[in-house]
């Protein structure tokens, strides 16, 4: 690609010349890994002698294949995994002189079993290399676990760019299912072999037989883009899912709307649990992998309704890893591989917690020492709002302009600052039932429970201080408009002795303390509260307003310097909502937001 060409593409990757990008990335990988070394051949070889338990020569296993599915398979060089790595260009297999000199260096004596990806590249370059390799004693085991390519003739040739790799012809002609996620369990139960001093007949024999015994599939709800091009390696409408994507990059076999995540885990495990006959009593290996730009936390959230849903069908996980292993570059998506091997069950696990000191591998794996069971993490507060007396009009009308808004307020916050706003706020005020009963000062006592404990972070420390604040003065004063003018009063130097904020900081003190000062004007006046309240919401909503031009010094937004001018600050749009207003943050913002 020329300059002239890369400078049209917008960037989404880190790199220098394109050219170099893979040289300087291994480069990069080599010198973190302590058991690695670079061959000029064109291969990773460990850097410490391959023996077994006891010493002796051990059967040596390599793999390789296209670059871009990091960690894989680089990251399991080490003991009691792989000896060598061969590692093509991205998403493009290696050549089989890389394959045949990572070989012969790997031979300690006892042979070398290859473990190889059903890609026509990857299948095609290991064989020529054994081929060439008449002093060298082989094995080959082949995986061959993605059960989209069952679904759809599904072509597994390596795929170098944007293009869509899927076909529609019968797979009975074609290559085969594609190897995915399952390359690592054999990987890691073929190195633990070899490492007890297994022979090479026999350590090929275990790889194959897990590699016959995993499925796997995979889903993505955005493309992945290559650093050396900076184009997406297939283009996907907003609101669209891949279903059956590959890890070269490949279109999946279906393309449907974005689904919950029980029902992703339910479409890929139909597809898994019928190609593995699983039944009532099953045991399985667990592997949700992410495809390189998934958060742990959504593995997590995917790995749950896995274990919900096997457990629905009588099938019970001995072991599991949850994360990002085997990946398509940055794809934003996730595999699930399962593993069966009915009564050799034991052995399975015994050669998966077998030590290695690959640095990609887990150190442990779930369900080792204690059985995997799910449950949700909810979290449990005595948090009850009044249940008895007369309807609390004024706070019912503040919650439900909050409730209606919290999509817009997390949009302008993501503008000032870090976008959680409005997520704490539906948090503390969510689930409220309107309309609110009880006196203000039991209401509002009881909404700032919620936000200390609920809402979390800055705005539920400080807006639950306001509200206690203001419950403690409406209960002990003589009137309504009396605990509201001292309870502001009050709330305004607790938050500023809580967190420093002052008068033009541009947070929600800057609507605070104008909401104080007319409530102070008025509070020995025969006003009815709602006047009291109007007059309020006028200084509060002024205040607010001026928060537009200020540069935060206070709070997340303070991290972004002058890039927080010309926002009104969310915080202060809430306070002014205490006392009136529409509950429509286009009223501040001059832009129409929300329905």
């Amino acid at each position: 690609m020329s300059d002239s060409d890369s400078q049209q593409i917008p960037l989404r990757s880190f790199r220098n010349n394109p050219s170099d990008f893979l040289s300087e990335a291994l480069g990069g990988f080599i010198a973190s890994h302590p058991d690695a070394e670079w061959h000029d051949s064109g291969f990773i070889g460990r850097a410490s002698a391959v023996s077994t338990e006891g010493g002796d020569p051990a059967v040596s296993v390599i793999s390789g294949g296209g670059s871009g599915h990091e960690p894989m398979h680089a990251g399991f060089i080490g003991a009691g995994m792989l000896a060598a790595v061969c590692p093509g260009l991205l998403f493009t297999s290696p050549n089989a002189v890389q394959i045949a000199e990572a070989t012969r260096w790997a031979d300690q004596g006892a042979g070398v079993v290859h473990v190889v990806k059903n890609y026509t590249g990857d299948v095609m370059n290991f064989t020529v290399a054994r081929q060439a390799l008449g002093d060298t004693e082989t094995r080959a085991v082949l995986v061959d676990d993605d059960v989209a390519t069952d679904l759809a003739g599904t072509d597994s040739t390596d795929s170098t760019d944007s293009t869509d790799s899927t076909d529609s012809t019968d797979t009975s002609d074609g290559p085969g299912r594609r190897g995915t996620g399952a390359t690592i369990l054999v990987e890691k139960v073929t190195g633990a072999a070899a490492q007890r001093g297994d022979s090479i007949d026999r350590v090929a024999d275990i790889g194959q037989w897990v590699a016959d015994s995993s499925r796997s599939m995979a889903v993505a709800l955005a493309p992945g883009h290559l650093p050396t091009s900076g184009r997406d390696t297939f283009d996907l409408p907003e609101g669209k899912m891949e279903v059956g994507v590959g890890i070269h990059g490949e279109r999946g076999v279906d393309r449907v709307d974005v689904e919950t995540a029980d029902k992703v885990v339910a479409r890929l495990l139909e597809g898994i649990s019928s190609a593995l006959s699983l039944d009532d009593g099953s045991e399985v290996v667990c592997l949700v992998n992410g495809l390189g730009g998934t958060t742990p936390l959504e593995l997590s959230l995917l790995f749950g309704s896995v274990l919900r849903q096997l457990a629905d069908r009588g099938v019970s996980v001995r072991r599991a890893m949850v994360g990002t292993y085997t990946t398509s570059v940055n794809m934003a998506g996730v595999s699930l591989t399962l593993t069966s091997v009915g009564d050799a069950m034991d052995e399975l696990v015994e050669l998966l917690d077998a030590p290695t000191d690959a640095p990609g591998w887990p150190r442990v794996l779930g369900g080792h020492g204690a059985p995997l069971v799910y449950a949700p993490a909810a979290t449990s507060f005595d948090d009850d709002l009044p249940a008895s007396g007369k309807e609390n009009r004024w706070l019912s009308d503040f919650v439900g302009r909050v409730q209606g808004a919290t999509d817009d307020l997390t949009e302008l916050d993501r503008l000032a600052g870090d976008g959680d706003f409005g997520q704490n706020m539906d948090a503390a005020f969510g689930g409220v039932s309107l309309p609110l009963q009880g006196s203000d000062a039991d209401v509002l006592g009881a909404l700032g429970h919620r936000l200390l404990i609920r809402a979390g972070g800055t705005s539920g420390a400080v807006l639950g201080t306001l509200f206690r604040e203001l419950g403690t003065a409406m209960g002990e004063a003589d009137s309504p408009a009396a605990g509201l003018a001292s309870g502001l009063e009050a709330a305004h130097r607790a938050i500023t002795e809580l967190g420093g904020a002052r008068q033009g900081d541009n947070t929600l003190i800057d609507a605070l303390i104008p909401a104080a000062e007319a409530a102070a004007d008025v509070r020995d006046s025969a006003a009815n509260f709602s006047d009291v309240l109007q007059a309020c919401y006028s200084a509060a909503a002024e205040g607010a307003e001026g928060t537009r031009e200020m540069v935060a010094k206070k709070g997340r937004a303070s991290y972004l310097g002058a890039a927080s001018q010309g926002v009104v600050d969310p915080g202060a749009i809430l306070v002014s909502w205490i006392f009136g207003g529409s509950g429509k943050v286009s009223d501040f913002t001059g832009v129409a937001t929300g329905d």
